[in-house]
This record gives structure tokens, sequence and C-alpha cells, in this order.
């Protein structure tokens, strides 16, 4: 979990926007919704929290042993009544497992009680990224980890697709996906058209 205390004006009609609501990244492993989910925490002044961080918390296990030990299926479950716990303690930021959303039970809980940002990132950039880390990616350890990434890809982009607001991540720099997030934000509740009215009101 982390907090920031500085929050700009805008950062902090975004916040204001957001109510009691939390922000919630989804996407593939290595699309960057941890690293992006902090920087947005911190610039909104509101907690972090990362879902596998609390499942593995949780059951005192690391991913890939819950995998070993008790399969998807458990791992899956848990991770469903973590997110649960974690959307109706908010407002915060959360970054979801990539396969989190594929639960109807977790869509239904995002939809009642947070915004959801979807990450998209293509296969070349995913891998770049999930490489660097093979072990800790239970679900990339058998087989050929790339066609293994493509398959999940097509499977879950639909359901991705699905989020309130879609932001590609940027392969220059963290902070450019962090600004394209918080325009997306001041877009999604209109905030930008608002400011814009007032800038124009004190120019007439």
């Amino acid at each position: 979990m982390s907090t920031s205390g500085k929050v700009s004006k805008r950062n902090a009609e975004i916040r204001n926007a957001l109510g009691n609501r939390s922000l919630v990244f989804i996407g593939m492993m290595g699309s960057g919704k941890t690293a992006i989910g902090r920087l947005i925490a911190a610039a909104l002044g509101l907690a972090f929290y990362d879902s596998d961080h609390e499942i593995v918390a949780a059951a005192n296990l690391d991913i890939p042993e819950i995998f070993e030990r008790h399969g998807e299926a458990y791992f899956r479950a848990g991770e469903e009544r973590v997110v649960q716990r974690l959307l109706r303690d908010g407002p915060s930021v959360i970054s979801l497992g990539g396969g989190a959303v594929l639960s109807k039970a977790t869509r239904s809980e995002i939809a009642d009680h947070a915004i959801s940002i979807w990450l998209r990132a293509d296969l070349d950039l995913l891998m770049s990224r999930v490489m660097r880390r093979p072990n800790s990616r239970p679900l990339l350890k058998r087989g050929d980890p790339r066609a293994t990434l493509e398959a999940l890809l097509e499977k879950r982009e639909p359901v991705y697709a699905l989020a309130d607001i879609h932001v590609a991540s940027a392969r220059s720099s963290k902070n450019d996906t962090r600004d394209a997030v918080l325009k997306a934000l001041q877009e999604h509740f209109g905030l930008a058209h608002a400011s814009h009215r007032q800038k124009q009101g004190k120019n007439s």
C-alpha cells in the first residue's frame, strides 16, 4: 500500500469526481499495471494495492507455490475474495492480476465499486517485459511462452475491452503512460471540457 501527500488541482478534480469508487487497472501480465497503478495512486493521493501481493500475504505462499500446491482454480477463488475486499474498502487504486476479470463475480464488483482502466500492450512489448522474470509467471512455465502469452491475449482481450477506459502502455516511459491515464480520466469525467470553459470565461 502507498499514499502520497501533495495533489495538483487537476488531480484533485479527478479524485473528487471519483468519489468513493476505486480505480482498477486490468490487462495482461507485463502491461505495467502495478508500476502505473503506483504512479496514479501517488498522483491522486490514494492508497495502492496489488491484488497478487494481497493474495500472497493472505495465503503466506508466493503465486507459483499456490499454483503448484493447489491449482489455478484455488488461486482464482482466493483472488475473487481478495478483490472483493479491496473494492469494498475503497477508494483506492488497485492493480489486478491478468486473469482476474475473467470472473463474472469480479467484473460485477468492479462495475459496482470502481472505474476500470485497461492498459493495452502488444505481444512483443509484453514478451520483452515478462521474460525479465519468467519464473514468477506460472502460466508461462509450460511449452512455448510466446505462444502461451499470445493465446491468453486472444482469449482475454474481449473481456479487457469491456473496461471503462482504454490506455496504451507506452514503450517510452512510465511517466508517459501515467500522464495518458490522467488525461483519459479527465476526459472520462468531463473535466477537460469544464476546465477549458472556465479558461474561456476568464479570458472573455
